[in-house]
């Protein structure tokens, strides 16, 4: 551990000392052309598979966002309707369907080979791949041939892109549509009918999944583009008409066919869920998303941030002759502003930051001398190394039971869990270790090495996440176990089942995981009777309801579920003032 911290100590000493002697040399945006050796560009290529593969198959729905997600899918999947959001029962108008009807359209193509859940999910590595690819090609045209894998990677190296990445979210649909907006801007001032239609489309695959947040992008960063005299030209502007054109299908189809269907759908759409929110969030003056996004980069965007931020102090003197800059620094504060003026924020909705963030980063990487490329190397490799021991160590801790507090905190977190050794997650875990160790001894010397072993050391820590530590966290955050064991207690003679304090996510997953449809607050009605939260006072019930069963969910906040059944008494007073 000294010897750990005399390393870091040292690198960041090196890394100071080249930005002091760098001080004086000149930065520009202008294109590069790098050469990109085969052998290079598949490993890249590999590296990025495998980061965006891993974890989108294999485990249950998980709480929170990934069990939302998959309860509209499956609505979707059941029913038939393509059209109406619906969740449990009730149509849900926070977005439009797009990320969810093409998840339901992967999980119907796939679902021979793959259950719905894992077939879903694909949608996710789908708008994900959308993403990585546009995101290179807007390095590639905006500074040169050979940059764009480098903003590649260094996106997928950004920590909070990883989770979210992975999980059933429709913000996935927007960040690509972002992405491809992105391109689309970098084209506009030399193709314009190539920069139109990628405008269109990543404006209208952006409003298909996240209403109007891509539209208002669109118009912000458009008209701030046209302060800088290099934007006020007639192939920008016809980009722009071109991309107006290419949106109306997207922004008009799925909203009329919705009118059409319901009126009072629209409204609940287009006014409760959007515009009268937006409104009522403006009137009442309290914006804590920028603080919190301003905070939430700091880790959020790491390592894209900092070489960003270098990035532009380089270049701070050349804000007006280097369109590059002025598009990324206009699409990364307008992006900020509007998404902090949302009512909807937190960490998962800042994801359209990074890719700006990213691109700076990518300018800036032809910058750094070598002693600061080596600090940020050397911190890489130190701290997912020593991460990659930690999961291993804590992994065998748990195997061998050696009554360690490591070993007891984490049995405690998850009770109930049982570890095992699973062979095919095991051998994964070590090929992609020994690999890593290969990738970061045999990296060829270059400024760019850095952000190549930072994103090498993510993607080792996901595949030992996603391989040896799945089991323990599909305890946590499944529904599986705890729904399955309700459906086994469940008495085989019964009318229907009532739920009481059930969200309308978990009302869902009693459905997919034990076959269990429930009426919400149909106690009177029901001889069942399922509970989240407290259990009945039996003292004041007791003689109506009786307790069959009871489980706990573990996790960050447990959840505890209770099972009732209806006495005979109470089934007889009824049938008799009937």
């Amino acid at each position: 551990m000294i010897s750990f911290l005399l390393n870091v100590t040292r690198a960041f000493s090196n890394f100071n000392y080249s930005l002091s002697m760098y001080s004086h040399q000149e930065f520009t945006f202008q294109e590069h052309k790098e050469s990109v050796l085969p052998a290079k560009a598949w490993t890249l290529g590999l590296l990025c598979a495998v980061w965006m593969a891993t974890g989108l198959i294999g485990h249950d729905p998980w709480k929170s966002i990934d069990a939302y997600g998959f309860a509209l899918v499956y609505h979707i999947v059941q029913s038939g309707d393509w059209l109406v959001p619906t969740l449990a029962g009730q149509p849900d108008m926070d977005n439009p369907p797009l990320f969810y009807m093409t998840a339901a359209l992967l999980a119907k193509l796939f679902s021979p080979l793959l259950s719905l859940h894992d077939g879903a999910r694909l949608a996710s590595g789908l708008y994900t791949s959308i993403t990585l690819i546009f995101v290179g090609l807007t390095g590639r045209e905006l500074f040169g041939t050979g940059r764009g894998w480098a903003a590649v990677i260094i996106l997928i190296g950004c920590l909070g892109l990883l989770v979210h990445a992975h999980e059933l979210f429709s913000e996935l649909a927007l960040l690509a549509g972002c992405a491809i907006m992105l391109f689309g801007y970098a084209k506009s001032l030399r193709y314009p009918l190539v920069a139109g239609i990628a405008l269109g489309c990543g404006v209208g695959i952006g409003f298909m999944s996240n209403d109007f947040t891509a539209l208002v992008l669109f118009l912000i960063i458009s008209a701030t583009l046209l302060i800088f005299s290099a934007w006020r030209t007639h192939t920008y502007f016809s980009s722009l008409g071109i991309a107006l054109l290419c949106a109306l299908p997207w922004i008009l189809i799925w909203p009329t066919l919705l009118y059409l269907r319901s009126p009072e759908l629209f409204m609940v759409w287009a006014w409760d869920a959007n515009i009268g929110r937006w409104l009522d969030f403006m009137r009442r003056g309290d914006f804590p998303g920028l603080l919190h996004y301003l905070k939430t980069l700091m880790w959020f965007a790491w390592p894209a941030l900092p070489l960003a931020v270098w990035a532009v102090w380089r270049a701070r003197l050349k804000i007006m002759q280097e369109t590059a800059l002025q598009l990324l620094l206009a699409s990364f504060v307008v992006m900020l502003l509007v998404l902090s003026f949302s009512p909807n924020y937190g960490e998962e909705h800042a994801m359209p930051l990074l890719l700006p963030l990213a691109l700076l980063a990518c300018a800036a990487l032809s910058t750094l001398r070598r002693g600061a490329a080596n600090a940020l190397n050397w911190f890489g490799i130190m701290t997912f190394g020593l991460l990659t021991i930690l999961l291993w160590w804590a992994w065998a801790g748990l195997l061998l039971n050696n009554r360690t507090r490591v070993t007891t905190l984490l049995k405690d977190y998850h009770p109930g869990f049982e570890p095992s050794v699973e062979t095919p997650a095991f051998w994964i875990g070590i090929i992609f270790t020994v690999l890593w160790m290969i990738l970061v001894w045999r990296v060829r010397r270059s400024m760019r090495r850095a952000v190549v072993n930072w994103a090498a050391g993510v993607t080792l820590v996901w595949v030992l996440v996603m391989t040896i530590w799945l089991p323990w966290l599909d305890t946590g955050k499944s529904y599986r176990s705890v729904f399955t064991s309700l459906k086994h207690a469940l008495p085989v003679q019964h009318q229907c089942v009532a739920s009481q304090h059930i969200g309308d996510t978990q009302r869902v997953m009693l459905q997919y995981f034990g076959g269990i449809n429930t009426l919400n607050q149909a106690q009177n009605v029901c001889d069942l009777l399922v509970i989240q939260g407290e259990p009945l006072q039996l003292s004041k019930n007791g003689a109506e309801w009786i307790k069959l069963w009871e489980a706990r969910r573990p996790g960050t906040r447990p959840e505890h579920y209770y099972l009732y059944q209806r006495s005979k008494q109470a089934v007889l007073k009824d049938t008799s003032n009937n």
